[in-house]
């Protein structure tokens, strides 16, 4: 059986994504601590009866925004057609590019050190799609030669990876999507 998921009225999602921008040009601008919830309704041109239809409160609105981040990453991770001998790349270009086109909102989130939320999901879920690699590949046959724990590896490859992501970010991305995957690859692969 499909599961569908109901259609969300358009209205809805242009108030979220209103109140997603309005917080992500107040974090250019000043700490979350700042930052209220008046702040965040006037900045979207709405009032705050409407912020709360949507949100809880701010930290409810950055864990929604975070489960956003992670259903956009899974989206295109599942894009991504079959794997081949070098199919490594492909996946973490798709990944990048979808990171250079959403660069103003990944910036601030991912390279605020106030808000980990976000890090934190990116973490586990790079995490989990490397276990799945790892396991993908015959029980780990490099891995289990070097005597290099599995959950080693993950936190290793995950941490360099989210690193790597956050320095090109912070530098204004002075490297293509592709340029950075090859590179990337070609370094774990070394």
């Amino acid at each position: 059986m499909d599961h569908i998921k109901p259609r969300i009225d358009p209205r809805v999602l242009r108030t979220r994504e209103l109140l997603r921008n309005a917080v992500i040009e107040l974090l250019e601008e000043m700490d979350i601590e700042k930052i209220s919830v008046n702040r965040i309704a006037e900045r979207a041109g709405i009032n705050r009866v409407t912020f709360y239809l949507h949100y809880r409160d701010i930290p409810d609105m950055l864990e929604k925004m975070a489960d956003a981040m992670v259903e956009d990453f899974l989206q295109v991770v599942k894009e991504q057609p079959k794997l081949e001998e070098d199919g490594e790349w492909p996946l973490l270009e798709n990944l990048l590019k979808h990171i250079a086109d959403n660069s103003r909102f990944y910036k601030i989130i991912l390279t605020s050190r106030q808000i980990t939320i976000f890090t934190d999901r990116l973490f586990k879920l790079i995490s989990g799609i490397i276990n799945t690699r790892l396991v993908k590949r015959d029980e780990d046959n490099d891995i289990s030669t070097t005597n290099i724990q599995r959950e080693i590896a993950i936190w290793y490859g995950s941490s360099a990876l989210i690193g790597t992501i956050i320095a090109w970010l912070r530098n204004d991305m002075p490297y293509t999507p592709l340029y950075l995957a090859r590179q990337i690859t070609l370094m774990r692969s070394q």
